[in-house]
């Protein structure tokens, strides 16, 4: 089995001129990968969970798109470095997503530190997720961010136990405004357990 990459570095991009070419076929090649690693939870979450090859194709679509050259790069790959998982941890990048902007204020208002309270729950274990750092993702007055990165660090005795086929998984929020949880289908729970070392 070959070693999960843990860094994007300079060596892995490619530039929009030779992207392009490839680019259709690499966002099918993505849109497979990316199925058992998108979990809804709840009537307006969804958390996908990130990996280096997501994070891989995220910087190539910014250099397409924006066409910043080789001065793009360096800020591209300190952006989305953080969010490939570094061997215990998984990582996610949730979205509450309501179509109606009234709505979708007024929701975000009442859900201000989410980010604080979302789990995975498996054999008798609970990982607690831990908000990306780089950004307060809820305002003073208590909203919150309609995107949020979280972090879920695994000890060496969880991951033994999140890899064992047919372990049933939670993941899901605490929030009073929001709390939702799902179960992680057998796909989705095998896709997760490679981003382990």
């Amino acid at each position: 089995m070959m070693a999960v990459k843990r860094e994007i570095t300079r060596d892995d991009i490619l530039m929009p001129e030779a992207y392009g070419p490839l680019r259709q076929q690499r966002r099918a090649e993505l849109v497979a990968l990316k199925k058992p690693r998108r979990i809804e939870i709840g009537p307006v979450a969804t958390a996908y969970f990130e990996c280096y090859e997501t994070m891989l194709h995220q910087i190539h679509e910014m250099l397409f798109i924006e066409k910043g050259g080789e001065e793009q790069i360096a800020d591209e790959l300190s952006a989305y470095n953080p969010m490939v998982p570094k061997g215990a941890e998984l990582v996610a990048t949730v979205m509450f997503e309501i179509d109606d902007p009234v709505r979708r204020t007024n929701f975000l208002a009442r859900l201000g530190g989410v980010e604080e309270t979302m789990f995975f729950k498996f054999d008798g274990e609970e990982v607690v997720g831990q908000p990306e750092e780089d950004v307060d993702r809820t305002t003073a007055d208590g909203k919150a961010s309609s995107v949020q990165f979280i972090h879920f660090p695994f000890t060496a005795e969880q991951i033994a136990k999140f890899r064992k086929p047919d372990t049933q998984v939670i993941v899901g929020f605490k929030h009073d405004a929001y709390a939702h949880m799902t179960v992680l289908n057998e796909a989705s729970r095998e896709a997760l357990a490679r981003d382990f070392d």
